[in-house]
């Protein structure tokens, strides 16, 4: 069965909030310090500032976060490109059965006046 990534808008975000749904922010420190980031959510960088990445560091940390393949995450990013990356990556090609990510990234969060904490 191939598994797809799945959008989540802004407004749509409460529930899994509440359920304790794991929220990861894979942005970069700097990103983090001028926007903020969603209350509770797990600050897991994916790519340096040079588009860079550790695979296998980044997986064993998620892997401490999301505890197995059905379980549901939500990855956010500054516009949604990269969580769409990551994201397909973690559905298609590693089997994560409940992947989303935040539509619109931080950007649309922000534009909805959504609470952020620094």
């Amino acid at each position: 069965m191939n598994n797809t990534l799945k959008n989540i808008l802004p407004q749509e975000i409460e529930p899994f909030i509440n359920e304790n749904t794991p929220i990861i922010d894979i942005r970069r420190e700097d990103e983090f310090e001028t926007t903020g980031i969603i209350k509770g959510a797990h600050k897991l960088t994916f790519f340096n500032e040079y588009g860079q990445h550790d695979l296998e560091k980044w997986l064993k940390e998620f892997k401490e976060i999301v505890k197995n393949k059905k379980e549901k995450f939500i990855l956010v990013c500054a516009h949604a490109n990269r969580t769409k990356t990551v994201g397909d990556f973690l559905a298609n090609k590693l089997s994560y059965e409940n992947a989303y990510h935040l539509e619109g990234g931080m950007a649309l969060w922000l534009a909805q006046n959504k609470e952020v904490i620094f």
